[in-house]
């Protein structure tokens, strides 16, 4: 069979977005992923090929998409406050589509974000941010520290393509040109490989950062602090003098600073050391986003809402309050009474007591053709895979927009199709419509 070649495709699997893949198919399906990384081979090996799998099931039987756009509406309209929720592994098209649907049902729309990089929103609206995008990184960074994450083995072309290893224009030499330093609880591959490695007892990153930035302006601060994070106080006099010295520096932090106590005030302290150093030398902060199109949705609910995870529709105009409007808070205090679950499993990623109000309420799941088929959703649509058989865009960790290609063709119509199709129902519309003036939407 002959073997077809799709050049300077994306891989989604991690918010990396690497958009230098070359992808060999033979027709059906991938069967080469030149310059993936291990994860981004699997998953674009793992993708199967049309297996004819039912377009739609209702209640367990297979049935076509017109019957399941309807009862999908059904269900939706049927609810006092329906949950849309996921979308970090759709097309930033796809999640303009449900927050359209979202606002025309008066729902409450959340993405993966409020698990993950929720407290780095806060943070930043506290504080605000500078940052910059990861072509400057690779290009001017010769300093760069992780914080709370192991890219290696979350991102591993994270180090190779963008922060650590390859020659910019400003650091012809690559990885002697630049130093690399880990903070973390605990010693992790990336820790290994890094220049420096500082380990702090858990839940102490708030306290670490306040010494560092009273280091950092010659300020009195309690020598206890420096006790209860388990390093020494010449240690950071290092971190410190390696970060006044840095011609470009940046600070990649990752859940290990969201998930853990002080949570969105641990990024603030970051964003604030990072403005402080801006006094000295050039530096900028960065998340490491785990999802490929997690950062889209932060964006495409940002121009929309005005907010960028966790908003409510149900006043017919957009709210937010994390706590309040996030997806686990709402299930696990039983306030929502049926769900709508985009390219997302919060069976595996929320706490119990979400899940089981989960089960216990009407909900409607868009999933992979890979993924298995929820047996306790009343309405289960199988989906095309962005950036395997649909196309569409998605946003890098640094917030810049790529174009997503298909590798090979699917049988299954793309989320965002879906989405318009439960849209139309729910208007009771026969003509097939755009979530915004401009958007083209191919054929079921």
């Amino acid at each position: 069979m002959t073997r077809e070649v799709v050049k300077n495709a994306a891989c989604t699997y991690c918010g990396c977005l690497c958009d230098d893949i070359e992808l060999h198919t033979d027709g059906r399906r991938i069967v080469r992923a030149t310059h993936a990384c291990t994860l981004g081979r699997a998953w674009f090996h793992r993708h199967p090929a049309d297996t004819g799998q039912p377009p739609a099931f209702v209640d367990g039987r297979a049935v076509d998409v017109e019957e399941a756009f309807d009862a999908a509406a059904d269900i939706l309209t049927r609810a006092d406050l329906p949950l849309v929720y996921g979308l970090a592994n759709s097309t930033t098209e796809s999640q303009r589509a449900a927050i359209l649907l979202a606002e025309e049902l008066g729902a409450v729309v959340d993405s993966h974000t409020s698990l993950t990089h929720g407290p780095s929103k806060i943070g930043a609206q506290l504080v605000g941010k500078v940052t910059s995008t990861l072509g400057e990184v690779r290009n001017r960074a010769d300093l760069v520290i992780y914080w709370g994450t192991n890219p290696v083995e979350t991102h591993p072309r994270h180090l190779t393509k963008y922060a650590f290893t390859p020659k910019g224009r400003h650091v012809p030499r690559g990885r002697r040109d630049r130093t690399m330093v880990v903070v973390d609880v605990r010693e992790t591959p990336s820790a290994r490989a890094a220049d420096v490695f500082l380990q702090i007892r858990p839940g102490t990153d708030f306290e670490l950062i306040t010494v560092l930035r009273a280091l950092l302006d010659d300020r009195p601060f309690d020598g206890s602090l420096v006790d209860t994070c388990a390093v020494s106080i010449a240690d950071l006099t290092r971190l410190r003098d390696r970060m006044k010295r840095a011609r470009f520096g940046v600070n990649f932090y990752g859940t290990g600073l969201t998930q853990t106590r002080g949570k969105h005030m641990n990024v603030a302290a970051v964003l604030a050391l990072t403005a402080s150093l801006n006094a000295f030398t050039k530096f900028v902060a960065m998340p490491m986003r785990d999802h490929g199109n997690e950062a889209g949705i932060d964006n495409v609910l940002s121009w929309l809402a005005g907010y960028p995870f966790g908003v409510d529709y149900t006043r017919g105009y957009p709210r937010s309050n994390p706590g309040e409007f996030t997806a686990v808070d709402l299930l696990a205090r039983r306030e929502a009474d049926a769900a709508l679950i985009i390219a997302a499993d919060p069976w595996t990623t929320m706490p119990q007591a979400a899940i089981d109000h989960l089960e216990r309420i009407p909900h409607v799941v868009i999933d992979r053709a890979r993924a298995c088929r929820r047996a306790s959703a009343r309405v289960h649509f199988t989906a095309a895979s962005p950036g395997i058989d649909s196309a569409g865009t998605a946003y890098r960790m640094d917030k810049v927009p790529l174009p997503i290609r298909a590798a090979v063709t699917s049988a299954h119509a793309t989320d965002e199709n879906i989405l318009l199709g439960i849209y139309q129902a729910l208007r009771g519309s026969q003509t097939r419509i755009s979530p915004l003036p401009g958007t083209q939407v191919s054929p079921l």
